[in-house]
């Protein structure tokens, strides 16, 4: 984890073949939300992704670099003070050459949050 403490995994489940639903816990208090932004903390954008990679990196059990992102779509501000619990669903397919495909929806409640599509190496 790039960010100590920044969040915690409550839980998840493989809902298909390469499909996965995890629900994971913003730590509200971090000191990230002190500069972005002060008295109206937002996510950072890199943060949101910064998570994917790590939760990608869980459940394909290896050390990840991002090689492209096609698709990134924030929906929704998350705020952590009021939306501190958030809903990752992410389709992971391997390839043949190292490549690592994820697509990603993020929700807060029935909101969609971020919508991202992308590609990491496998180092």
């Amino acid at each position: 984890m790039v960010l100590k403490d920044f969040y915690k995994v409550l839980s998840e489940e493989k809902t298909g073949d390469s499909k996965h639903t995890i629900t994971i816990l913003v730590n509200k208090n971090h000191e990230v939300f002190n500069g972005h932004f002060p008295g109206n903390p937002i996510m950072p954008g890199v943060c949101m992704i910064q998570i994917i990679k790590e939760l990608t990196e869980s459940i394909t059990k290896s050390s990840l670099m991002i090689q492209t992102l096609t698709n990134v779509k924030f929906m929704a501000l998350i705020n952590p003070e009021t939306n501190p619990e958030l809903r990752l669903e992410l389709d992971i397919t391997s390839t043949g050459d190292n490549l690592v495909k994820v697509k990603n929806t993020t929700y807060f409640n029935d909101t969609v949050a971020l919508k991202l599509s992308n590609a990491y190496k496998k180092i």
